[in-house]
């Protein structure tokens, strides 16, 4: 075993003063992770195989379940008004998805991601999904935690809380001090999580070829392939090894970036198993908390705004990045920095995808529509032989611009309905680095209009655009030959993706959220939603 080095701090983003140092080279976890991964990787084809028949039991489970709920609904509150009908119905899908288990509550923490795409009312319940899932009982935790270590709980632990710090679909975690004297963060994994997942896999994998072409929104998210996804990401979550060599990954990542205000729990050099994973504690503020921290001196949108880039750096830099960004899996520590938390889902991108997101992001802001199809196509999200000039023609890019919300619904609804299916005929699907990209996204504007509702997108933008072109000019240059500081930000392209009209450039988070309220009501009345 190497000589531990004297610190860490200089290859890992952490805590300024941690319980324990990090050596790579002697953590007796890590010796056979890259193997770990691989195995488990391989086990999704055979997860993911189109089977003759579903798992009947299951499908009759889930069913009967899901239809109890609407049922309940049916006969309550969908009665009682459009909010408190919503709100019912939300409700009663959060619980019914708590009882099935793992991967429905994987689906509702995808859900509660999506504020702005679903209704306000199921985001905010689903969010419960995230860390205030029903815990097991301490009686079964003890059980798993002293499976994994060999030996009594007490020969480890000098306390630990009988009472979890937060619950969710694979694990939850309790807040314990090591018999050295080290407060920690003990993750574990629920007993029958490993059986459950794969007949809920099974299942999918059975279903999701038949929507494909049934359902526009699901042909585009491409539903096999979010089931592949949602495999390969669900079955490294079941291993925790590979979840603390995340943790290094992402903390390697960002020292390297050099970034001061994002940071990585210290995963425990020797109490990481396949099912428990001992950290390093470390205490914050929610993000919602907004008044609690303008209290403490901290800027909540400063601080964010560090982590949007530290994450759009990841991706386009470096190839890796935290996949499931939320207000469950972070927190502001006192001294305004982001602590990062739950790393099962981490994306990883070769390469080409890596190129492909810098290019994507680089001629954006140029306004290069050929060049960012282009991009779209080598992330796997168009055909590889995808015409990409009967796509600028189906997008319009040579006619002025139109904002939607001055148009009638159904000419909405028309102009929706032709644009999708002339992209699903060019192979359009969403990939799933792309998927995680965008589940962060939709993270960020969700936080911004809780933090910042005033801030100028556009602005914004054009701001982390800046710091790409000052900080990492050479590397683009050399990547996708793109010398961002020669280049001239050409607002209109942005401003035809967000309907805008005109030279305007401005526009804050308030008003782009008036305006998708608007088109929302244009569509219900148009589709006769209530």
């Amino acid at each position: 075993m190497n000589e531990a080095p004297a610190g860490d701090l200089d290859l890992f983003a952490f805590s300024a003063a941690g319980p324990w140092v990090v050596d790579p080279a002697a953590l007796e976890w890590r010796r056979d992770v890259g193997l770990l991964r691989t195995a488990s990787r391989a086990r999704v084809p055979e997860l993911t195989r189109r089977r003759v028949f579903p798992p009947f039991g299951r499908f009759a489970q889930a069913a009967i379940a899901l239809l109890g709920a609407l049922g309940g609904w049916v006969l309550t509150e969908r009665r009682r008004g459009d909010e408190i009908s919503r709100s019912g119905l939300s409700r009663r899908l959060r619980r019914t998805f708590e009882r099935l288990g793992p991967a429905y509550i994987k689906l509702g923490q995808i859900v509660s991601s999506g504020r702005g795409i679903f209704p306000d009312e199921l985001v905010l319940e689903f969010q419960k999904l995230r860390d205030q899932v029903p815990p097991e009982s301490f009686a079964v935790v003890r059980r798993v935690v002293e499976t994994e270590l060999g030996r009594p709980l007490e020969e480890v632990f000098s306390s630990f809380n009988e009472t979890c710090l937060a619950a969710a679909s694979i694990a939850q975690v309790h807040a314990a001090v090591l018999c050295s004297g080290e407060s920690v963060v003990v993750k574990v994994q629920r007993p029958s999580v490993g059986a459950t997942v794969e007949r809920d896999v099974a299942a999918m994998a059975w279903i999701a070829p038949w929507l494909v072409g049934r359902l526009p929104y699901a042909a585009l998210a491409n539903p096999p392939a979010l089931v592949e996804l949602f495999a390969e990401t669900i079955v490294e979550e079941l291993d925790f090894r590979l979840e603390a060599e995340n943790m290094l990954d992402i903390a390697r990542v960002v020292r390297e970036a050099g970034h001061a205000t994002v940071i990585v729990p210290r995963p425990h050099p020797r109490l990481v198993t396949r099912r428990m994973l001992v950290m390093e504690r470390l205490e914050g503020f929610k993000v919602e908390q907004v008044d609690e921290m303008r209290a403490a001196g901290i800027q909540p949108y400063d601080v964010l705004r560090a982590l949007l880039i530290t994450f759009i750096e990841g991706a386009v830099i470096y190839g890796v990045f935290h996949g499931d960004l939320h207000g469950g899996n972070l927190f502001i520590t006192r001294d305004s920095r982001v602590a990062l938390l739950d790393f099962g889902m981490t994306g990883r991108m070769d390469e080409r995808q890596r190129r492909a997101f810098l290019r994507l992001m680089m001629t954006g802001m140029v306004n290069d529509v050929r060049s960012q199809l282009e991009a779209f196509r080598d992330l796997g999200a168009l055909d590889e032989d995808a015409d990409l000039d009967a796509v600028m023609k189906l997008l319009r890019i040579d006619e002025p611009v139109r904002d939607p919300t001055k148009m009638q619904g159904d000419e909405l609804i028309r102009e929706i309905q032709t644009v999708l299916r002339g992209l699903l005929a060019q192979g359009a699907r969403v990939p799933k680095h792309l998927l995680f990209y965008l589940k962060n996204i939709l993270f960020f504007d969700g936080a911004i209009s809780q933090l910042a509702p005033d801030l100028d997108i556009i602005s914004e933008v054009v701001r982390v655009y800046g710091y790409f072109a000052t900080i990492h000019a050479e590397r683009i240059a050399r990547d996708i030959g793109f010398d961002p500081t020669a280049a001239e930000v050409d607002l209109s392209g942005m401003r035809r993706q967000l309907g805008l009209e005109g030279e305007v450039n401005s526009l804050s988070h308030r008003e782009l959220s008036e305006r998708r309220r608007a088109l929302d009501e244009k569509l219900k009345k148009a589709t006769g939603r209530s």
